[in-house]
């Protein structure tokens, strides 16, 4: 085993949950056994030291998929996405619970391989005993009511990570649409339920996830909350002008607040050109991280792979190539400190310093 492989990473972003529900009962079994289709398992965990993350629960939209290019316009420059239509509550409610109780299966089932984490002490002593330490996350708060009813439901079932949208509107916030080269400034803010919500999150002590949100939403966000302000899975739009990325009044703005950016894997949001391309090098990765150190600091910077809802570099591969990021991160000139605060520990911080854990 070499050295980058026992660094242990603690990751912002993946959407196995949703392969878990779509497996159906087998999911939880597959997940263990290393049978899971897509990027992430726990045998291939173990081998990229992968020591958990936030697990997002996402949910798709009613029927059958959409062919991929329905919604897609190719401009002359880049690419447009319809933005998606917002989704039933009532459904989005019912695919949440679900979702979540095939996690709750999967962590009974692992014999204590796998855990549910609802403070920063279980994190760390999963990280120390080896157990994959698993934040449950919502990827879109649709499965919240307005009067916030079901947020305290969720929290204490577990819920310590909440993103507001996904690309899609719901009652609280307006997602922003896939569009390549753009600003992220794609709509109106927070309304009134969302401002609430965020209330409601820094209280409990939820973590306010502000990716897939546009910029007046962000904005919103930032003169409203307490706590650190934190952009789970995105990259610098300096580099790459997509609408998910953000800008550099973004990331001053989470610098001062003592914040969090994870980067994002997904190649169309690392390149340039905004090409879905998978032979992305491990470069522009790299590339990115400067930047956002530079920006906000090494302290503020972390991973986010979206392991499971994207096209990853495919030096990477899967979630056991970690090692070879990190690797390229410390062939660059990141010292050991440096790799242990992008890999981890700024991620303890941050969830430190905004979850309410028992004194």
């Amino acid at each position: 085993m070499t050295a980058a492989s026992r660094l242990l990473v603690l990751d912002g972003h993946n959407d196995t949950l949703l392969q878990l529900y779509q497996a159906g009962p087998g999911g939880p079994g597959a997940f263990l056994t290393g049978d899971l289709p897509g990027h992430l398992d726990l045998p291939r965990a173990r081998a990229g030291g992968f020591a958990g993350g936030f697990f997002a629960i996402f949910v798709p939209p009613p029927g059958p998929p959409p062919a991929p290019d329905d919604d897609l316009t190719i401009t002359a420059t880049g690419y447009s996405v319809r933005l998606a239509d917002p989704i039933d509550p009532g459904y989005a409610q019912q695919v949440t619970l679900a979702v979540a109780a095939g996690l709750f299966r999967l962590e009974r089932e692992s014999g204590g391989q796998v855990q549910v984490v609802r403070t920063t002490s279980e994190l760390a002593a999963c990280l120390q005993r080896g157990t994959l330490g698993v934040i449950l996350h919502f990827e879109g708060a649709e499965a919240i009511d307005p009067g916030l009813d079901a947020l305290e439901v969720f929290y204490q079932a577990g819920l310590r990570s909440l993103g507001l949208v996904w690309s899609r509107p719901n009652v609280f916030a307006h997602g922003v649409p896939f569009r390549f080269p753009h600003s992220p400034d794609t709509g109106p803010g927070l309304t009134a339920a969302g401002r609430a919500l965020v209330r409601a999150c820094n209280a409990l002590g939820i973590l306010v996830d502000l990716a897939h949100l546009n910029e007046q939403g962000f904005w919103d966000v930032a003169r409203l909350s307490s706590a650190p302000l934190v952009a789970t899975h995105t990259a610098a739009h300096a580099l790459c002008p997509s609408t998910r990325n953000l800008t550099d009044a973004q990331l001053a703005a989470i610098a001062a607040s003592d914040g969090l950016v994870g980067l994002n894997f997904g190649v169309n949001d690392l390149r340039a050109d905004g090409a879905l391309d998978a032979a992305t090098p491990l470069a522009a990765l790299v590339r990115h991280c400067d930047y956002l150190v530079a920006h906000v600091g090494i302290d503020r910077v972390a991973f986010g792979s979206d392991f499971d809802g994207t096209t990853i570099p495919e030096d990477i591969g899967d979630v056991a190539g970690l090692p070879k990021l990190i690797a390229a991160l410390r062939a660059h000139g990141y010292d050991e400190p440096a790799l242990r605060k992008l890999a981890h520990e700024n991620w303890l911080r941050v969830l430190g310093q905004t979850w309410h854990d028992p004194r």
